[in-house]
């Protein structure tokens, strides 16, 4: 990788793209790590992106999508929540409640947050899938009537304001929910429960994520990221904050962690995504500049990150190590992109094994859009780099990726490593 005290300029690349041929450049930020689009040695890395379809339900804008398995969770402005399997649409359930905001599942059960600042619960009938039932609210109608004779737990009633998004706890058996009226709350999921009302932020809570260890990061229109611990406080558990990451003029807009729980992603208005690293401590390790305008959605899964932006695009970023490589830009929403989901695509068969060996993975990227639509694409990552090459079908897969000459001399030069990325002379 290219750092800051590289002189030379800078080198021309592109990318595997099959539908999308960028004007290769060298983005440089001064005091941060820089990041480079990847180039093409037969030997290095390959990538392979493409578009496998689209949903469109013209019912106002997308802003929430949650993936399990071969499901696919909507939410848009229609106040409905559409489930959409083989890129046809499965289900579909309504509740009169505004904007459905965020979308989270656990198990058997669906969690949707909505612009009333309230959360529903949500489960599909065993006997037919197609079928689902609210089977509860957060907060419960017990509660609601408790509070209205107790003033004194007033801050346990549902938000006052739209909920922005919604987390699950490591264990899953907490709730997070953050909203506009500058609070996040946590709720039990045993029993629905308030648990605690934190006024986190000075503006509205655009973002939130927890994390392991009891940690959890939120972000907000008031330009801060910050970090708060759930501590055990005699037969309770509250949430301290400990430190304040960022504090800059534009909002912050968006937040995730890595599946590794290495990395902390930060989207703002101002187009940039920083990231830190989790250690003993919590490091800023760069900045990421691929978008023109706001970003306004984040996700992750395996080594990539994902931002989607006004600008009406979808960045495909890749960790090497602490530094970034941006393998695709997405295009093909004509408004910006609200919210984004990510999975793994599973490769059971014997090709499968030998592939995810070396490295190499399929992925299924989801992104909604306010143009009404959501677009379904495929992120091939191929091996790093031909490793040993044990049987016949990993070399017959090898041939195919890498090109008949290239694994005859990997055969013949199995003893030595190929970095992933040509450090930039």
């Amino acid at each position: 990788m290219m750092n800051n005290s590289d002189s030379s300029p800078p080198k021309r690349a592109t990318t595997f793209s099959s539908w999308l041929n960028l004007d290769p450049f060298l983005f440089r930020g001064a005091g941060q790590r820089s990041f480079r689009y990847l180039p093409a040695p037969s030997l290095e890395y390959h990538h392979h992106t493409r578009l496998l379809g689209s949903l469109i339900r013209k019912e106002g804008h997308i802003y929430s999508l949650a993936a399990s398995g071969d499901l696919l969770y909507t939410g848009s402005e229609s106040k409905s929540i559409r489930v959409w399997k083989n890129q046809k649409e499965f289900s579909g359930f309504k509740s009169n409640s505004g904007l459905v905001k965020a979308i989270i599942i656990s198990g058997e059960r669906i969690f949707s947050g909505h612009q009333d600042g309230k959360i529903r619960i949500w489960k599909a009938s065993r006997k037919d899938p197609t079928f689902h039932k609210r089977v509860g609210t957060m907060p419960t109608l017990r509660s609601m009537i408790k509070i209205s004779f107790n003033p004194s737990i007033h801050d346990r009633k549902a938000h006052n304001d739209a909920i922005s998004c919604l987390s699950l706890s490591e264990d899953k058996s907490l709730l997070y929910s953050a909203s506009w009226d500058k609070t996040f709350k946590v709720w039990r999921i045993s029993d629905s429960k308030c648990l605690e009302s934190v006024t986190a932020h000075d503006d509205a809570v655009n973002a939130l994520v927890a994390a392991c260890d009891g940690f959890v990061f939120t972000g907000s229109a008031d330009g801060t990221v910050k970090v708060w611990r759930r501590q055990p406080v005699g037969r309770k558990t509250k949430h301290f904050l400990t430190q304040t990451l960022l504090n800059q003029d534009c909002a912050v807009t968006a937040l995730t962690v890595d599946p590794s729980g290495r990395f902390l992603y930060c989207g703002s208005s101002d187009g940039l995504v920083n990231y830190w690293e989790c250690g003993t401590f919590l490091c800023h390790s760069g900045v990421l500049r691929g978008h023109k305008l706001a970003v306004l959605c984040l996700a992750t899964v395996g080594e990539l990150a994902l931002s989607g932006s006004a600008d009406t695009n979808v960045c495909v970023w890749r960790r090497d190590g602490g530094e970034h490589v941006c393998l695709s830009v997405l295009t093909g929403h004509s408004g910006p992109v609200k919210c984004l989901a990510a999975e793994e695509e599973d490769l059971e068969d014997e090709m499968g094994a030998y592939w995810r060996i070396g490295g190499g993975r399929n992925y299924i990227l989801y992104s909604g859009s306010s143009d009404k639509s959501v677009k379904i694409w495929k992120v091939t990552q191929a091996p790093r780099a031909p490793p040993h090459l044990p049987s016949r079908p990993y070399r017959q897969m090898a041939d195919i990726l890498y090109g008949a000459s290239t694994c005859k001399i990997a055969a013949a030069e199995q003893d030595h490593a190929r970095p992933m990325f040509n450090q930039a002379s």
